[in-house]
């Protein structure tokens, strides 16, 4: 199963939404979270970062050191 094929079940069954820019659209966040982030809470939003190819992920994981952690803790 190709990457966009899997992303594909996951839209159409309800298990993910579809692809925006948090940069251009924000953050996909109920009304619920978004008063929690205003109010100064820290709610958590998970997300997840899909790279063009290889290059792009070793630049992202050369700048934002979560992104290597993050993913040795989920082996």
């Amino acid at each position: 199963m190709t990457r966009d094929e899997w992303l594909r079940l996951g839209f159409e069954n309800g298990w993910v939404g579809p692809v925006v820019c948090e940069s251009h659209d924000g953050l996909p966040l109920t009304q619920e979270e978004s008063d929690e982030i205003w109010n100064g809470e820290d709610p958590c939003i998970p997300v997840l970062r899909l790279y063009d190819d290889l290059e792009k992920k070793r630049l992202v994981e050369e700048h934002h050191s979560p992104s290597v952690w993050r993913a040795e803790e989920q082996k």
